[in-house]
C-alpha cells in the first residue's frame, strides 16, 4: 500500500489532523532507520528495545520463509516447528552464507543476509572506536575462538602448502594450542621469560627458530595480546616486524582485548610498523552477549578476510549475527565507551584493594604492567593453595583460578612443565582475578571480603 493511500484510510478512521500527528510519529521512525541504513555506524546513543525490535522484523520480512504467499518446494524451506523458537530467532531460520562462503548471499535470505552485512559494518565501526583505526575489514565467525583460530590456520594452507610449523609464544590456555594441532600443524612452543614478576615474549628465540627451521616452512607467527597475570602482552611490536621482515603471516589472538585501550594500541602500532595479517576477538567476552561468536578483523595482508571467509564449509547460524546486532544497536557509541573507561577504573580499584589484602598476609601483588586486566596474587604462605580456589568457588566466586607451583599437563602428545603458570620456570603459587567489561564495583568488594575470609580461616589452619 502507498503512503498515499495509508494517509488517506487513516484520515478516513480518525481525521485529517489526527493522522497527520500519526504519520509525523511514524515518519521520525522511518528516518532512524534510513539514517542507520545510510550510514551503517553504531548509533551514538543505543537504540530502544522497542525500535530494535521492528527493524529485525522488517529484516526478517525479507526472508522467503516469511512471504505470505510463499510455496516452498525444496529440502530446506526455512520451516520452524516451534512458535517459541521461531519468536526466539525473530523468523530468522535460513542462516548466513552459502556453501561456497560464509559471506555468500542468499537468495532465499536477504533479510538474513542483510543482518550478516550490517552486523560486520557495526563491529568494524566497534572496532576502529577501541583503538584500531587500522584495520579494514571484519568477520563475524559463528564459532568460538578457539574453533575460528582452526578455521584460520586452515586457510592458510591453501597460501603456505610448504608450511608445516607454527611459531607460538606459550600461554597456557587450551584451546589456544588445541587450535593448531586440530588444523594439522606442528606448534613451535616458545616459553615466555621472566622480567622480573612479568613474563614477556622471547623475541631472540622467535628470530634463532625462524633462521633455524626457515620462514617458507612456518605457517604463521602465533601471538597473544590479553591473557591470564603474570603472562604479559606478547611483544606485538618486535613479531610484527619479524613477520614482515621474513614474509610470515601473523595471527594475534586478542580474545578479550576489545575491551582495553592498552592492548588495542598494541595492535594498532605494532600494524603499522610491522606486520600483523588478521586477530580475533571473542564476541562474549567483549560485547556481553551468549557464547557463539568470534570477531576476526584484518589488514588486507596476504591472509585476507575473503580467504577465512571462503574456508569455512556451508551456511552458518545467524544467532551470532542476532546476538551481537542486538547487543551494538542497544549499547551505541556512548554506553561502549563508558563501560570500557569503567572496567579500567575498576581493574585499578581491584589492584589496590588486592594489594591492601596482600599486606595484611605477608604476600604481594606481582607487578605486571603489561596486562591491564588481570591480576597475580601470591599464596607463598599457604601449603594448601589448591583448596583455596574450590572455598572460594563454593562461595559463589568464579573466575579466580589458583596456580599452583610446578604443575604439569599433557596436551596433544606434547607436555607442559609449569601449566597454568605460561612458563616452565615460574616457582610461585598464586591466584589470578580480572575485571572484564561489565563488571560491577560491588562485585569486587564482594570478591575481596570472601577472599579475605578464605585466606583467614586457611592461615588458622
Amino acid at each position: 500500500m502507498s503512503d498515499e493511500r495509508v494517509k488517506k484510510s487513516i484520515e478516513s478512521l480518525v481525521g485529517k489532523s489526527y493522522a497527520e500527528i500519526a504519520l509525523d510519529g511514524r515518519q521520525s521512525r522511518t528516518n532512524i532507520f534510513t539514517q542507520f541504513l545510510e550510514k551503517k555506524k553504531l548509533p551514538e546513543k543505543g537504540f530502544s528495545d522497542e525500535i530494535i525490535e521492528e527493524l529485525l522484523n522488517y529484516l526478517s520480512s525479507l526472508d522467503s520463509n516469511n512471504f505470505p504467499n510463499t510455496c516452498g518446494v525444496g529440502e530446506r524451506e526455512g520451516r520452524v516447528y516451534s512458535k517459541l523458537v521461531s519468536r526466539i530467532n525473530f523468523n530468522f531460520s535460513h542462516g548466513i552464507g552459502r556453501s561456497g562462503s560464509l559471506t555468500e548471499s542468499q537468495p532465499k535470505a536477504v533479510g538474513s543476509t542483510m543482518l550478516a552485512r550490517l552486523t560486520e559494518c557495526l563491529l568494524l565501526d566497534l572496532i576502529k572506536l577501541a583503538g584500531v583505526p587500522s584495520a579494514q575489514k571484519c568477520l563475524l565467525v559463528p564459532m568460538a575462538t578457539g574453533m575460528t583460530l582452526v578455521l584460520i590456520f586452515l586457510s592458510l594452507r591453501q597460501l603456505r602448502p610448504k608450511a608445516k610449523f607454527i611459531l607460538w609464544s606459550r600461554i597456557d590456555q587450551k584451546s589456544c594450542f588445541k587450535a593448531i594441532s586440530t588444523a594439522g600443524f606442528t606448534p613451535v612452543i616458545i616459553d615466555t621469560v621472566q622480567a622480573e614478576d612479568e613474563l614477556k615474549t622471547d623475541v631472540d628465540e622467535f628470530e634463532n627458530l625462524i633462521q633455524e627451521i626457515g620462514a617458507e616452512n612456518i605457517a604463521c607467527i602465533y601471538s597473544t595480546t590479553s591473557c591470564f597475570a603474570p603472562r604479559a602482552c606478547d611483544d606485538l611490536l618486535a613479531l610484527s616486524k619479524l613477520a614482515r621482515d621474513f614474509d610470515i603471516p601473523h595471527v594475534v589472538n586478542n580474545a578479550y582485548g576489545l575491551q582495553s585501550t592498552f592492548l588495542t594500541h598494541q595492535i594498532e602500532q605494532a600494524t603499522k610498523k610491522g606486520r600483523i595479517d588478521v586477530f580475533v576477538s571473542s564476541a562474549d567476552k567483549n560485547l556481553m552477549v551468549p557464547v557463539s561468536g568470534c570477531i576476526v578483523a584484518g589488514f588486507n595482508e596476504e591472509l585476507k578476510i575473503e580467504r577465512i571467509a571462503d574456508t569455512y564449509a556451508g551456511r552458518a547460524t545467524s544467532a551470532s549475527a542476532l546476538n551481537v546486532f542486538i547487543t551494538l544497536l542497544s549499547m551505541g557509541r556512548e554506553d561502549f565507551l563508558r563501560l570500557v573507561k569503567e572496567r579500567k577504573e575498576n581493574f585499578a580499584y581491584l589492584k589496590e584493594k588486592l594489594t591492601n589484602l596482600a599486606e595484611k598476609y605477608n604476600e604481594k601483588v606481582l607487578l605486571t604492567k603489561n596486562n591491564p586486566i588481570s591480576v597475580a596474587f601470591t599464596l607463598e604462605n599457604f601449603e594448601n593453595e589448591t583448596s583455596i580456589g574450590s572455598m572460594l568457588f563454593k562461595r559463589g566466586v568464579s573466575g579466580a583460578r589458583v596456580v599452583p607451583k610446578r604443575d604439569a599437563k599433557e596436551i596433544c602428545g606434547f607436555k607442559f612443565e609449569g601449566w597454568g603458570s605460561h612458563t616452565s620456570n615460574f616457582n610461585q603459587s598464586y591466584l589470578t582475578a580480572a575485571v572484564g567489561i561489565g563488571a560491577k564495583r560491588e562485585e569486587i568488594d564482594t570478591f575481596i571480603t570472601k577472599l579475605d575470609k578464605v585466606l583467614a580461616k586457611e592461615t588458622r589452619n
